[in-house]
């Protein structure tokens, strides 16, 4: 089993929440939060997780610069994208089936049972951002996009229908 080590930097994280889906039975889910997956910024690359009921898609994002703000482009394209802390528990995650959410938080280190739907996910990090995050941590989803990159090839985020 590999472990983090404790000087290493953890990329940065976002969760994307969207809407869309194809499967009939996640429409039970509140709209707008149906799925789920993260994006993952280590300074070099982007790079996104996305788990699907079929697999798990993991893309580097080569043709985006790193330090393009992608989690601002996927909100002007409609989807809702929260800032996630990375957490490196030394406990195991519990026993969770597998879903998109479960997914999303075994990457970000989270173990919450009571977490079990993309809106639980999405409500848990917005009352953690209220409790703990300062105006640093908000100020990395604003620097300015730069206008001469739209990412539109296949494996890159165009992931708008």
């Amino acid at each position: 089993m590999m472990r983090a080590h404790a000087k290493e930097k953890l990329p940065e994280a976002w969760v994307v929440f969207t809407g869309q889906t194809d499967l009939p039975w996640l429409k039970m889910l509140k709209p707008g939060f149906r799925h789920c997956y993260v994006l993952l910024n280590d300074g070099d690359r982007w790079v996104s997780l996305d788990p699907l009921s079929n697999y798990l898609d993991v893309s580097i994002h080569h043709h985006v610069p790193a330090k393009f703000n992608l989690p601002l482009w996927l909100k002007s394209r409609g989807l809702i994208v929260v800032r996630a802390p990375m957490r490196r528990a030394r406990k195991e995650a519990p026993w969770m089936l597998f879903t998109c959410t479960e997914a999303v938080k075994r990457v970000l280190g989270l173990h919450k049972r009571s977490i079990i739907t993309p809106w639980q996910l999405y409500r848990y990090l917005q009352d953690e951002e209220m409790r703990g995050s300062g105006d640093e941590e908000n100020a990395s989803l604003h620097p300015v996009i730069s206008s001469s990159h739209h990412p539109s090839h296949k494996g890159e985020p165009a992931w708008e229908a």
